[in-house]
């Protein structure tokens, strides 16, 4: 079995590659960031997840998840999202307070536990944020989707999923209006820093670069 920490380097590593970007292989300082630790620290951790051939990797160099670790990280997303499932749907915590509680809840050990659990949810498609959940094979139906910066000035959008599952986040994402599903027009976006206005429900606000680039729309 691996500890939390190597499942929390694999589920980083698929979030960096092979999900949210279009690309196989990362950084380690990219991936370092991603974790809040320093790069000597990921360098550390990468040689062991070598050691065990989830990853492929040369010192400094690129990083990448071979087929093993692949599947071992797609099962720490779809155990997390579940869980995210469940604590919204079931237990009424709202959609900026699940990230936390499933971070410790995803890696228990239990496959008959996730079985039932997947069970009891119905078989859900997508967690509360519009993640897709990887189904029991490991098979993840990726969807084609932008992220609000790329909509041209004048176009409408939907609301399927956004990037940063923070609680700051997600409470400014209310704060605006937003929802899942919730439609979105662009009304003017700014060349200087991409300041950008857009239109919900016929209330219109000003976001930043940084919101609009967190936000997955189709």
């Amino acid at each position: 079995m691996l500890s939390q920490t190597e499942e929390n380097y694999l589920k980083a590593l698929f979030h960096l590659t092979s999900e949210t970007a279009n690309k196989s292989e990362t950084g380690t300082n990219e991936l370092a960031a991603a974790l809040n630790v320093k790069p000597a620290t990921a360098n550390d951790m990468l040689k062991k997840l070598k050691e065990k051939k989830l990853i492929n990797y040369e010192k400094y160099g690129k990083v990448s998840l071979t087929a093993a670790g692949r599947r071992q990280a797609i099962e720490v997303v779809r155990k997390h999202r579940l869980w995210e499932t469940f604590l919204y749907e079931k237990l009424q915590f709202s959609w900026d307070e699940v990230h936390e509680v499933a971070e410790q809840l995803e890696h228990i050990y239990s496959p008959k536990l996730i079985e039932q659990l997947e069970k009891f949810l119905g078989y859900p498609e997508f967690d509360p944020h519009g993640d897709v959940i990887p189904n029991a094979k490991g098979e993840l139906k990726l969807q084609a989707r932008k992220t609000l910066s790329q909509v041209m000035v004048g176009k409408s959008c939907k609301l399927v999923a956004v990037k940063d599952n923070s609680a700051s986040f997600l409470q400014y994402v209310v704060k605006v209006g937003l929802g899942l599903s919730s439609k979105i027009k662009l009304i003017s976006r700014q060349e200087f820093d991409g300041t950008t206005e857009i239109e919900v429900n016929g209330k219109k606000s000003m976001v930043s670069q940084k919101f609009a680039d967190n936000i997955f729309v189709v």
